[in-house]
């Protein structure tokens, strides 16, 4: 016991797991530099090559549930190492692929590797660290997470720019070999939490993977984004889901049980996570279209100014995470959500009046509120989880931001068209794009108010059940 006292303090073990949760992040970002490469060298269409980036996130939001179950079943070391090797191996086939098709299929590969990533680290903090510090190490994760995105366009840009876009899986592949080596040195060893009966349940992961498909191929532009095809696939995820929702309530061994379901705590946690992440992805889907159109930036200015987001969330990530620890989660949730919203009601109102100042304050406002909601609500969720739904639950966190991250892309960029109307962008009067980016993010600023008023009515909850007992 003594050791693994030791063990759950040691500095290597946490740099491990933000290792992984930084590769995941750089797995996505790093491939969008070399989209234009690949285009080239494989004569494909933009409507092809994109699905260098959407294999990746299909796949990582189908695998992230099953990744943090079979933690549970398995071991949360042995299936974090066995994500860092196939990212890693997938990584080198994504390097040497010599058609366009091998490509997407080392990606779908990668982003199942992802998912891991994403989803075990969380669950290991309880392993690594002691609970008192479990908010700091949230944070860490958080930032290591920003830091991926925001180094991304920046390191992918030189090695493609250098040596061409093999280079940039290359480098994945050298790290994921690193990061794998450092896991499976300083990564305690824990014991499996099996479930009585030692089975996994094959139809609910069956049913759950296609609802996320179906739903994830409906937000991404299924059928070349016809408004009939992505309707068609919403329909099949809709009737996917309520299966999957009668098979776990009679599975004698679900893999989302319906406690958990039911549970108002973990549904509003999770509930919160979606809308927060539909938020952030808004500011990254539509704040360029604003930036080019609306304020006439070239497209390196564009990039410096959409970097401050991803750079201020590395620096707000572990403070937002000690704070967590000092205050506890409930009070940090809320200041953060609150900040969201003044957030997004200041990147609707300032660049109207201050320019790209005033968009780089909104940001610099937005951006910490956050990553306080995050390490949070991340806390809260992991720190009530019971030892064998950690993982489950590591993954539920996991997948309800990147439903969030797909929602955002998806929802918020049709409102931001909508409010413009129809015809060429690059021929729309400055003025119109920016009050279409104003309706845009004054409509966002009610997702985090819709969180923090489910927050509000959770804690009541809780306070009405506390005072019967």
């Amino acid at each position: 016991m003594k050791a693994i006292n030791r063990m759950k303090a040691t500095p290597p073990a946490l740099t491990a797991l933000a290792g992984a949760m930084l590769l995941s992040s750089l797995g996505i970002s790093i491939a969008t530099i070399a989209l234009p490469a690949l285009a080239r060298d494989f004569s494909a269409p933009i409507s092809a090559v994109r699905w260098v980036i959407l294999a990746y996130l299909v796949a990582a939001t189908v695998a992230i549930v099953l990744a943090g179950r079979f933690g549970d079943l398995l071991g949360h070391r042995r299936v974090l190492l066995a994500g860092l090797s196939l990212f890693a191996a997938a990584s080198v086939l994504c390097a040497a692929a010599p058609t366009l098709d091998l490509l997407i299929a080392g990606r779908i590969a990668q982003g199942i590797g992802s998912a891991i990533l994403m989803a075990l680290p969380v669950s290991l903090i309880r392993e690594t660290v002691p609970r008192e510090r479990t908010g700091s190490a949230m944070g860490l994760l958080g930032t290591m997470s920003a830091i991926g995105t925001a180094l991304g366009p920046s390191v992918g840009g030189m090695l493609v720019s250098g040596f061409g876009w093999r280079a940039a899986f290359v480098a994945l592949a050298t790290a994921g070999i690193v990061v794998l080596g450092l896991a499976a040195r300083t990564i305690p060893q824990m014991p499996a939490t099996r479930r009585p009966d030692g089975r996994m349940d094959w139809p609910g992961a069956a049913l759950l993977a296609l609802t996320l498909t179906l739903y994830a191929l409906a937000t991404a532009g299924g059928k070349a984004g016809a408004t009939a095809g992505a309707s068609l696939l919403l329909t099949g995820a809709a009737l996917a889901l309520v299966s999957f929702v009668i098979v776990e309530a009679r599975s004698a061994s679900p893999l989302v049980p319906v406690s958990i379901l039911r549970d108002r705590t973990t549904g509003t946690a999770l509930a919160m996570s979606l809308l927060a992440a539909t938020v952030m992805m808004a500011t990254l889907v539509v704040g360029p279209f604003f930036l080019s159109f609306g304020l006439g930036l070239n497209e390196a200015l564009v990039g410096l100014v959409m970097a401050v987001g991803p750079v201020t969330a590395a620096f707000s990530g572990i403070f937002a995470g000690r704070l967590t620890d000092r205050f506890g989660a409930r009070p940090v949730l809320v200041v953060g959500l609150v900040e969201t919203t003044l957030g997004l009601v200041c990147l609707a109102l300032l660049p109207r009046t201050l320019g790209v100042m005033g968009y780089v304050a909104a940001l610099i406002v937005l951006t910490p509120g956050f990553q306080l909601f995050l390490a949070a609500n991340n806390t809260a969720v992991m720190n009530a989880a019971r030892d064998e739904q950690r993982g489950l639950l590591s993954g539920l966190l996991g997948l309800s931001r990147n439903l969030g991250f797909m929602t955002g892309a998806s929802v918020m960029a049709t409102l931001f068209a909508t409010a413009v109307g129809p015809g060429d962008l690059a021929a729309t009067a400055p003025e119109t794009v920016a009050r279409a980016f104003t309706t845009t993010f004054l409509v966002a600023a009610g997702l985090p108010l819709a969180a923090l008023a489910l927050a509000l009515l959770g804690r009541s909850a809780a306070q009405e059940r506390a005072e019967a007992l």
